[in-house]
């Protein structure tokens, strides 16, 4: 039976480590844990999206019992100054290092994943468990050497939001509507390399892991039109377009008698869910998934890269490693 990866279950101690452009995650995410914000530094810092979705929640649903981001370290000192005055942080410290020893868990709030395994590294090496943005990684070597720290037992957890988004677990439970499912379309905006895991993460769950075979990615510089064949014999293609605003989040199961669709529209759900399920994993050591799923998702995006960069050619999937 698991143990708890935390000394203290009622009181979790988090950091909040990095900050890149375009990702607000320190900002957001400290707010919902902590459950209290100052939306002018959120507007100043550059996400007054981020306080668009805030605003609007009912009273209490802010906060995560039992656990508090106390620490932020960004790769800008300023931001995590303000990060210690938006969303209630108690202290910012100068390297993402002197976390060590200060706090239970850590979060790696950035989304580059050829980033993360220096990123993570010193925290896993540290025996601390670590919650790393998605994507996990994007190159084959890297998702080798956190394969390897997951086999020697170190407490490491990746995923995107949209794993946990209540519109895509509906879709879901709506499958038996559309008979045999033959295609399903997930729509992105911005980059595969970054966001490609968010269109995936939205339909993974809809076929059974371990079955994705192998795809193609006839994009280009703006775009990534992926099309990925799993062995019950549904096709998925997932077009992630730097400016589809108005796809975004767009998922379409269609069927041998008929469709269904939904667009993702609770982004605020989504991430308290993911930290929500972070937590609990803290607390009791079971993994809400098996770590495998999360190496074939890796091994999903890379072949993507590697399929565009070789002009479309088709990747096998578990040629990856």
């Amino acid at each position: 039976m698991a143990k708890p990866l935390v000394r203290d279950r009622d009181n979790i101690r988090l950091a909040m480590l990095g900050m890149v452009e375009g990702n607000g995650h320190p900002f957001s995410w400290s707010a919902i844990v902590n459950g209290t914000y100052n939306a002018s530094e959120i507007i100043a810092g550059g996400y007054g999206g981020i306080v668009d979705y805030l605003k609007i929640q009912p009273p209490g649903a802010l906060g995560i019992a039992g656990a508090k981001v106390t620490h932020v370290w960004c790769d800008n000192r300023a931001d995590a100054d303000r990060v210690v005055r938006a969303s209630g942080v108690a202290h910012a410290v100068d390297r993402a290092e002197d976390v060590i020893g200060q706090v239970d868990a850590v979060i790696v709030a950035t989304d580059k994943g050829h980033e993360h395994v220096d990123r993570a590294r010193p925290f896993i090496e540290a025996g601390l468990p670590v919650f790393i943005d998605k994507p996990l990684t994007d190159r084959a070597d890297h998702l080798q050497q956190f394969i390897d720290w997951q086999r020697q037992g170190k407490a490491l957890m990746s995923t995107s939001a949209m794993r946990y988004a209540r519109e895509y677990l509906d879709l879901k439970a709506r499958l038996n509507e559309v008979g045999q499912p033959r295609l399903i379309i997930g729509n992105m905006l911005k980059d595969w390399e970054r966001y490609g895991i968010h269109a995936l993460e939205a339909v993974y769950q809809l076929l059974e892991p371990g079955g994705w075979q192998w795809l193609t990615n006839s994009g280009d510089e703006k775009a990534s039109i992926v099309h990925i064949h799993h062995r019950s014999g549904v096709d998925v293609v997932l077009n992630v377009i730097k400016d589809m605003i108005g796809g975004y989040g767009i998922v379409g199961i269609y069927g041998t008698t008929g469709y269904v669709q939904t667009k993702l529209s609770d982004t605020f759900n989504a991430f308290k869910s993911q930290l929500v399920t972070y937590i609990d994993y803290l607390r009791s050591g079971e993994l809400p998934f098996s770590f495998d799923q999360t190496v074939e998702q890796m091994k999903i995006i890379i072949a993507g890269i590697l399929s565009k960069e070789q002009g479309g050619r088709r990747v096998e999937i578990d040629s990856v490693l």
